[in-house]
């Protein structure tokens, strides 16, 4: 019911900046949330950051002040700026949607991009 299209991971410098995007479509109107997870090869997927419908934001701790979460409501995107960029930010970077109607909770994902930092 809701389809995730995750674009503009790849490889860059660290110190570099990338931004990601998150194209919504389906049942747009039943999403509460979103958020961007990651996962490097031998390790649990982890929470990056979530914003919900209202605009609230959170981040987690190893990528405060470097990373930003925002919307676009016009184009129903939700991208992920990324700057000064570490080498341990290297992943699969995943969109989330979490759509809650009446009593039914879900979460949709997306395909997942490649971010590499790497010199």
């Amino acid at each position: 019911q809701v389809q995730l299209v995750e674009s503009g991971g790849g490889l860059v410098q660290p110190g570099g900046s990338l931004r990601l995007s998150c194209a919504a479509s389906g049942s747009i109107f039943s999403i509460n949330a979103m958020g961007w997870y990651r996962q490097a090869p031998g390790k649990q997927r982890e929470l990056v950051a979530t914003i919900t419908s209202g605009g609230s934001t959170n981040y987690a701790d190893s990528v405060k002040g470097r990373f930003t979460i925002s919307r676009d409501n016009a184009k129903n995107t939700v991208y992920l700026q990324m700057n000064s960029l570490k080498p341990e930010d290297t992943a699969v970077y995943y969109c989330n949607a979490l759509s809650i109607v009446v009593v039914t909770t879900r979460h949709y994902w997306g395909q997942g991009t490649q971010v590499t930092v790497s010199s």
